[in-house]
């Protein structure tokens, strides 16, 4: 023993240095450091036999694990570890046995045959975990020394550190196998998501991922509707479901899936019979019998709830943390293709708002689109006019005809700036001029973004939202958001744009009809004039040449004469109001006029019965418009006719003055009946009126005139009215420079 004690330390110390070499998967390296300890063995006691065995899964030693030494170890090669024998004894009672100190450790009796007399066994322990079993057996009975065992017990911690770094190698490169494969996983579910523009067939791949990489036997993935109290079916996974429960789920409901939904909470269900879970399962498969479940709710960056993912296998405790944290995985996936097929969409019908739907209508769609791609609970569009703001568009509550001030405003900082303004509190903001509203409301967050359309150009206006402090994420923390926000802002900054152009394009086209309606009619008039010259002009000759002819005769009847008298004086009179009524036809030459000036004597021709009351307000503040005085003042004259005739009982009309920018805008409002909407536009057609009593004689188009006149001079007149609520027209002029002095 002495002499070979430096040989077996010097083999200890190599043993060391292979254990420490192992890497995962290199059996043949293990092999090496296991056979190194059975030949230390039996250098240790020479005329020995050793082995090696390692514990399988379910803790029993293995035959074919088996590394032996010693020259009379052939009946290891075909001797399993007896259920009961020397290696079980010692590995369930944590400690070395020897086979003669133990009456009931007999050996094993093939070894018996071999010769052997005597017999050790070593449990290989890491942490109280059995790796294996360390069998020394000699040919006599010996006692063992204190030296031998102290060195047996190094060498089978030897061999328990090889085995279990092996072990514990292997489980990493197996682990770390198994997350490259879910990453491959992950990452081709991701190119075929981007890969998809359908919302469903994204979905579907999502889902039937999910089943991939978790192994579980069906899925379905459910969808809130609008409402945010139904749950619908979007997609579903399984090879044998023959008739799927794909009914809507109220959240409300009593299923797993609306407790999910409720309480936005992973749940991984490793049995569906136990308590309380029995009691709210709701079957993917009224035919089939599923265990345990996995669900994950689908919650966004903003907070708002989605959907949920159910995954189900008839396999009890099929599911662990690492699926579930795959299935989260997925479940973000799944927002990401939610949020852009919906950005998308959103996108796409901004584009088509821009080409066929008014002003109004684009920018209150994309109110809501905003507010539902970024779960804001109100939106608001604001365009600029000078230096205020005038609300165009909302969803939320009703603000009426809400004006904001450019300056020392929150939406004016981001129109003035073009640059999106957050505000953290708007009960507490004292640029919010509604805190009123804010505090009714529970609004906290605010998100608002400049109208800009194209670099370098000004604001039009803004798009702001707005949440509530329900909302789990604050509004605009996100740069998404923003970005979001931001080009939809883009889009209603380019309907304005375009509005202006169309109505530019409008106004030109309207002025060139009326252009060439009032060159025909020129034309007409001229011929016309020049017959009523020839024929009515002949009136006054006729009547001088009777008059001298008949002079006794008219002299002696008074009737005769005073009637001849009169026709010479209506056929004057005739061809007077023709040249002037004519001379409207004619061009006109704009230049500055007052307002005031034109509605003064508007008032003055009109003739308005008693019972018309007039108000005034603003003219004598404007500053003059480019027009033509007495082409203005007939403008005029034909509102307030109109209005009074709406009014046979009489009433008030106020006309209003203010200055927008660089036209001068007025309106002239009557207490009448109103106009329905259907109406606003055939109202300026020739000969047309809303009135089913038009007087006997009246052509009724005073109102033609007023839209032809007015774009004549280069203005515009629209109509504002609702059903029995009066109705105002608004006039507006292009604002001469300078002023009349």
């Amino acid at each position: 023993m002495q002499s070979n004690l430096e040989a077996i330390l010097a083999g200890l110390h190599e043993n060391a240095r292979l254990i420490e070499t192992l890497e995962a998967g290199d059996t043949g390296g293990l092999n090496a450091a296991l056979r190194r300890v059975v030949d230390s063995a039996v250098a240790c006691l020479p005329g020995s036999a050793a082995a090696v065995f390692a514990c399988g899964p379910d803790g029993t030693l293995e035959l074919a694990s088996r590394i032996t030494a010693g020259t009379w170890a052939a009946a290891f090669q075909t001797t399993a570890p007896r259920a009961n024998g020397l290696g079980q004894i010692a590995l369930c009672e944590r400690r070395p046995v020897i086979a003669f100190e133990n009456p009931e450790c007999i050996l094993h009796p093939a070894w018996q045959e071999a010769g052997a007399k005597a017999g050790i066994c070593l449990p290989l322990l890491v942490g109280g975990e059995g790796m294996g079993a360390l069998y020394v057996y000699l040919h006599e009975t010996v006692t063992f020394q204190p030296a031998e065992l102290a060195i047996l017990g190094i060498l089978a911690q030897q061999a328990a550190s090889a085995l279990f770094q092996s072990r514990q190698m292997y489980a990493a490169y197996r682990g770390l196998a198994r997350k490259e494969d879910e990453l491959n996983r992950m990452r081709h579910a991701g190119l075929l998501i981007s890969s998809r523009i359908s919302l469903e067939e994204t979905l579907q791949v999502i889902l039937q991922m999910a089943l991939e990489v978790t192994g579980a036997h069906y899925g379905i993935l459910r969808l809130i509707d609008p409402s945010g109290e139904i749950l619908h079916t979007r997609a579903l996974a399984g090879d044998l479901v023959s008739q799927p429960l794909v009914e809507a789920l109220p959240i409300s409901g009593n299923s797993v899936t609306s407790w999910v939904a409720r309480s936005r909470q992973p749940v991984c269900i490793p049995d569906l019979r136990l308590e309380p879970w029995n009691q709210v399962y709701y079957p993917l498969d009224a035919n089939l019998e599923m265990r345990s479940e996995l669900a994950v709710p689908l919650i966004g960056a903003s907070g708002r709830l989605e959907g949920v993912i159910n995954l189900e296998s008839p396999q009890v405790n099929a599911f662990n943390e690492d699926d579930r944290l795959l299935l989260q995985s997925l479940a973000t996936q799944a927002l990401v293709a939610i949020q852009e097929v919906r950005l998308l969409d959103a996108l796409q019908e901004a584009a088509q708002l821009l080409l066929d739907r008014p002003l109004p209508e684009a920018l209150n769609r994309l109110v809501e689109l905003a507010c539902e791609l970024l779960n804001a609970t109100a939106g608001m569009a604001w365009l600029r006019e000078g230096d205020h703001l005038n609300l165009e568009a909302a969803k939320g509550p009703d603000r009426g005809r809400a004006i904001l001030p450019l300056y020392a405003s929150l939406t004016g900082q981001a129109v003035r700036t073009g640059k999106p303004v957050t505000s953290d509190d708007l009960r507490a903001d004292p640029r919010f001029h509604y805190s009123e509203l804010a505090v009714e409301q529970a609004w906290t967050r605010a998100l608002i973004v400049p109208m800009i359309a194209g670099e370098g150009a000004e604001a039009v206006g803004a798009l702001g939202l707005y949440s509530d402090e329900r909302q789990a994420a604050p509004l605009g923390q996100a740069e998404w958001e923003q970005k979001v926000l931001t080009c939809l802002a883009q889009y209603g900054a380019l309907a304005v744009q375009n509005a202006t152009r169309q109505e530019a394009l409008k106004a030109s086209r309207e002025q060139r009809s009326a252009a060439e309606t009032f060159a025909a009619m020129g034309d007409i008039a001229a011929n016309l004039l020049h017959h009523l010259n020839n024929k009515v002009g002949a009136i006054p000759v006729r009547i001088q040449g009777i008059q001298d002819k008949c002079r006794p005769a008219l002299e002696a009847d008074p009737y005769l004469a005073n009637n001849l008298a009169e026709i010479e004086r209506s056929a004057a009179e005739a061809m007077e109001t023709v040249r002037l009524n004519l001379s409207h036809l004619q061009p006109i030459h704009p230049a500055p006029v007052a307002i005031a000036t034109c509605v003064g004597e508007a008032l003055q021709n009109a003739n308005l019965p008693a019972r018309v009351h007039i108000e005034t307000s603003g003219l004598d503040d404007l500053p003059p418009v480019i027009a033509g005085q007495r082409t203005l003042t007939l403008v005029f004259v034909n509102l307030l006719i109109n209005a009074a005739e709406a009014m046979p009982e009489g009433g008030l009309i106020r006309i209003e003055g203010r200055l927008s920018g660089q036209w001068v805008e007025t309106r002239v409002i009557d207490d009448g009946p109103g106009i329905p909407p259907e109406l606003h536009e055939r109202i300026f057609d020739f000969n047309f009126s809303a009135r089913p009593g038009k007087p006997r004689g009246k052509l009724g188009f005073g109102l033609w005139w007023v839209k032809t006149l007015t774009t004549r001079l280069g203005g515009s007149v629209e109509v504002e009215s609702r059903r029995a609520r009066g109705a105002a027209f608004r006039l507006r002029f292009p604002r001469a420079e300078g002023d009349l002095s």
